[in-house]
């Protein structure tokens, strides 16, 4: 099995502060991806470029702690990609892929992190500009070889991926124009919501984030926005799937998918 784990750290050191290397090494992934890294490559130096193992590959975002993607694995690749050829979403360090070719065999796994909108309509503006942007990749990418990307989405795509969906069909992450982007891409473009193959009406269990506000994880007030999305083939893989909420590394928990293959 290859063991798949996608976080949003809201700060490495922040995350690792509260236990994840730890977690990680009772766990054992073969690969985590990892967003909202917050660093700079100053501060990884001589501390995460390895964790629990696993030798880190990572975009980081030219801002101080800001955004930033990563990818930790045990398995060597053999070629690494940063940036989605946009110098706007690229300085903000939101795409890695690490391709494992070989044996007439080409995969990719990519650790993706979606701007939020959440912060007023400028920004919700700049998350449209990327999803334009990202819907001819992925699928342009579908073409030429298998991958799964993992990664914070900031979109809930369906009703039962959030708790209170009524209260928020006006907000950012829930917007019908972000809901159709992700139906589409579930459409024409060919990916699979590996979750929702395994768990097609899960609802409260598949949340993986909640807000600081409200005791929002204490009542399980959550939103799923969290995915490993996968093409036809690699998806058909996907054995089992585990959202971790044991502990609590940062406002996000890691979903872990098992695959019955090896890069």
């Amino acid at each position: 099995m290859f063991k798949l784990t996608s976080l949003n750290l809201n700060g490495i050191r922040s995350a690792t502060s509260k236990g994840l290397e730890p977690w990680l090494t009772q766990m054992m992934p073969d690969c985590i991806c990892v967003q909202e890294v917050k660093a700079q490559a100053a501060d990884l130096a001589g501390r995460f470029e390895e964790l629990a193992g696993l030798r880190g590959y990572f975009h980081l975002a030219e801002k101080k702690g800001y955004s930033g993607v990563g990818i930790y694995t045990r398995h060597e690749p053999s070629e690494v990609l940063t940036g989605i050829g946009s110098p706007e979403f690229d300085a903000e360090g939101r795409y890695v892929e690490l391709r494992f070719d070989g044996n007439g065999v080409k995969r990719s796994i990519i650790s993706c992190y979606f701007p939020s909108g959440s912060s007023g309509e400028e920004r919700q503006q700049a998350k449209y500009q990327f999803l334009d942007l990202m819907f001819p990749h992925l699928q342009t990418l579908t073409i030429q070889r298998e991958f799964i990307l993992c990664g914070d989405v900031n979109i809930a795509h369906q009703q039962i991926d959030l708790k209170n969906w009524k209260s928020n069909q006006k907000n950012s992450g829930f917007l019908p124009q972000e809901r159709d982007w992700m139906t589409k891409l579930l459409g024409a473009a060919g990916l699979v919501d590996v979750y929702r193959q395994l768990h097609p009406t899960a609802t409260d269990e598949s949340y993986t984030w909640w807000s600081n506000r409200g005791q929002a994880y204490a009542k399980n007030v959550g939103w799923r926005l969290d995915y490993h999305l996968a093409t036809e083939g690699l998806a058909q893989a996907a054995r089992s799937v585990e959202i971790y909420k044991a502990e609590k590394f940062s406002d996000h928990a890691p979903i872990t998918v098992a695959y019955d293959f090896k890069p």
